[in-house]
C-alpha cells in the first residue's frame, strides 16, 4: 500500500483546503450569475429537459476520454512501456480526475499525471513525463483545428461580434504561439536544461534529498525520452489520430446538451465554443468551475440567438457531461489505482 501512503501525501490540509475553496467560490459565482437570470426560468427548462441526450452526451464523454488514453498508450509504447490498454484507461481516468479537481490542474497538471502514471506502471517519472507531455501537444492540434474551422464558419456566414473578437484572437494567439514555443524548447533544449540546472542549484544544494548531479541526471533521461519519441514519426500521426476522435466527442456533448433542453447549435458553431469556452479553464478554479459555464452562456447566447435561461440550461447539462461526470467516474478509478498500488 506505499502507492496509497504516496498518493494521500499529495493531498495534504493545504491542498485540500484549496481545492475546497476553488469549489466553494464557483458554487458562489454560478449560484448569483442564475439569480441574475432567474432560477425559476432556469428550472423552467430543466423541467422539460429530455435525460437521454444527457446520456448519450456523458457517453461520448466517455469515448473520447478512452481515445486519449490510446493516444497517451501509443506514445508511451514508443518510449518502451508496453502497458496493457485496459489498464492504462483507468489511469488515465484517474489522472483526469486530478487534473479536474485541482485549482490551475487544466493549466499544468502533466507532472502530476506522470507521477500517477509512473506509480501505476513500469515507466519512469521522466519517460511518463515525456510521454503526458507529448500527448498533450498533440492534443492541442485538433484543438485548434477545430477552432479553426468553428471560426472560418463564423466568419464566412456573418461578421463575428466585437465581444467575441477577443476570444478569437486568443485562440489565435495560442494556436501561433504553442507550436512556436515548442519548436524553440526542443531546438534549444539543451541550453534550457543547463540554464535550469544553474537556476535550481543554489536551492537544490541546501535539500537534503536532492543533488545538483541527480537534476542532470534526470534532465538527461528527460531528454533522452523525448528523442525516442521524435524517431518514431508514424507513431506520432498514428497518436494524432486518436487525439482527433478524443477531440470530437469531447466537443458534442455539448450539441448533445442543446437537445436534451429542446435547443439546438449547429454543430460547426460547438466547434469555435468548446474551444473558446476551454480558455476560461484557464480560471483558478477546479477544471475552470464557473468560468467555462459563464463563457459558455455568453456565447451561446451571442452566436447561437439563445435565450439566457435555456444558455445556462445547457450550460449546465454540457458540465455534467463532460466534467461531473468525468470527475465521477475518475474518481472511482483513482480509488481502485491507490487500492491496487
Amino acid at each position: 500500500m506505499s502507492g496509497a501512503r504516496d498518493a494521500l501525501d499529495l493531498l495534504d490540509r493545504g491542498t485540500l483546503a484549496k481545492i475546497a475553496a476553488g469549489f466553494a467560490v464557483a458554487f458562489v459565482l454560478l449560484y448569483l450569475f442564475a439569480v441574475g437570470i432567474g432560477i425559476e426560468e432556469i428550472r423552467a427548462e430543466l423541467a422539460t429537459a429530455d435525460y437521454r441526450w444527457l446520456a448519450a452526451a456523458c457517453v461520448s464523454t466517455a469515448v473520447g476520454l478512452v481515445a486519449w488514453a490510446k493516444a497517451w498508450h501509443v506514445v508511451l509504447d514508443v518510449v518502451g512501456y508496453a502497458v496493457p490498454f485496459r489498464k492504462l484507461v483507468v489511469t488515465y481516468y484517474a489522472a483526469t480526475f486530478a487534473n479536474y479537481v485541482t485549482p490551475l490542474g487544466q493549466a499544468g497538471g502533466e507532472p502530476f499525471i506522470a507521477y500517477v502514471l509512473s506509480r501505476d506502471t513500469e515507466a519512469s517519472y521522466e519517460d511518463s513525463l515525456a510521454s503526458v507531455v507529448t500527448a498533450d501537444l498533440l492534443n492541442l492540434l485538433p484543438f485548434f483545428t477545430f477552432a479553426a474551422v468553428g471560426t472560418a464558419v463564423l466568419v464566412a456566414r456573418t461578421s463575428l461580434p466585437t465581444q467575441l473578437e477577443p476570444v478569437a484572437g486568443g485562440l489565435v494567439v495560442f494556436a501561433l504561439g504553442v507550436p512556436v514555443l515548442a519548436a524553440v524548447g526542443w531546438q534549444f533544449r539543451f541550453r534550457l536544461g543547463q540554464l535550469a540546472v544553474r537556476l535550481t542549484a543554489p536551492v537544490v544544494r541546501r535539500a537534503p534529498y536532492v543533488s545538483v548531479e541527480g537534476i542532470r541526471t534526470r534532465l538527461r533521461d528527460l531528454n533522452g525520452a523525448f528523442e525516442r519519441i521524435a524517431a518514431e514519426p508514424r507513431s506520432l500521426v498514428y497518436a494524432l489520430v486518436f487525439s482527433y476522435i478524443g477531440w470530437f466527442f469531447f466537443a458534442l456533448p455539448l450539441y448533445l446538451a442543446a437537445l436534451t433542453v429542446g435547443s439546438s447549435v449547429p454543430l460547426l458553431l460547438v466547434f469555435f465554443i468548446v474551444p473558446a469556452s476551454t480558455l476560461a479553464g484557464l480560471t483558478p478554479s477546479p477544471g475552470g468551475l464557473g468560468g467555462i459555464e459563464l463563457a459558455l452562456v455568453g456565447m451561446l447566447t451571442v452566436l447561437a440567438g439563445i435565450p439566457s435561461a435555456a444558455a445556462y440550461s445547457i450550460a449546465l447539462v454540457y458540465r455534467v457531461a463532460c466534467y461531473w461526470f468525468a470527475v465521477a467516474v475518475g474518481g472511482l478509478a483513482a480509488l481502485f489505482v491507490v487500492s491496487r498500488s
